[in-house]
């Protein structure tokens, strides 16, 4: 068999052509609406997560009252009183929670007056 110009294949000088990159918006512009893909987050699925997650602490909170009914001796500020170990525990723990938002909230009011104000927003 010789090798003739009609047996022979082609070349070609031009490199293969690369597929289409994907389409990106310029810098500085809205990102395409998200519709491409169904399952995105949406602030009702954090929601039900939010849900789902609160759900599971109260079930956690009334198994530790339950277990925890035991009466206990309070004196705080000259009032005593009788309450079980478990509602002792909870409102210690409220009264913590709230002394550590009102410290936060007051750092955030504080952080946001020292922000210069900007105009048109």
């Amino acid at each position: 068999m010789t090798d003739t110009p009609a047996a022979r294949p082609v070349q070609s000088n031009t490199p293969p052509a690369d597929p289409a990159p994907p389409a990106t918006p310029p810098p500085g512009t809205a990102p395409p609406p998200a519709a491409a893909d169904p399952l995105r987050r949406s602030r009702t699925s954090a929601l039900w997560i939010g849900v789902i997650v609160f759900a599971a602490v109260l079930v956690l909170l009334l198994i530790f009252i339950l277990q925890n009914t035991q009466p206990v001796l309070i004196s705080y500020l000259g009032a005593t009183g009788e309450v079980p170990l478990a509602v002792a525990m909870l409102l210690a723990t409220a009264a913590g929670i709230l002394l550590t938002a009102a410290a936060g909230s007051l750092r955030i009011r504080q952080l946001r007056r020292r922000l210069p104000r900007r105009r048109g927003h």
